[in-house]
């Protein structure tokens, strides 16, 4: 099993930035890629980006150009600037694992104010 402890939400006024993190602990060789998601208030939850182990990296249109992800080890960022209102969501990170699954942690609050 693995287990993801998230940080860094909060609250950002339009255009400002915020950087998330999440560290993975257990059985972190069992990890493939790790990633991003975000669910907004009545939305679907959305898959933003992902990073392998070889370090290939993948990002939804929506956020293509201003987040970055990146990753050191066993602890997955998500650099978020140029923050626009409709990024306002729960972000959880999420590993995919050599059993073909994936596990999130528990989200947390991003609040971009217009």
């Amino acid at each position: 099993q693995v287990q993801m402890v998230e940080s860094g939400g909060g609250f950002v006024q339009r255009g400002g930035s915020l950087r998330l993190s999440c560290a993975a602990s257990g059985n972190i060789f069992s990890i493939n890629a790790m990633g991003w998601d975000r669910q907004a208030p009545g939305k679907q939850r959305e898959l933003i980006a992902t990073i392998t182990n070889e370090g290939r990296t993948n990002y939804a249109d929506s956020v293509k150009g201003r987040f970055t992800i990146s990753r050191d080890e066993n602890t997955v960022y998500l650099q978020m600037n140029t923050l626009k209102p409709e990024d306002t969501a729960v972000y959880y990170c999420n590993v995919y694992l050599n059993t073909g699954t994936r596990t999130w942690g528990q989200g947390t609050q991003v609040t971009v104010s217009s």
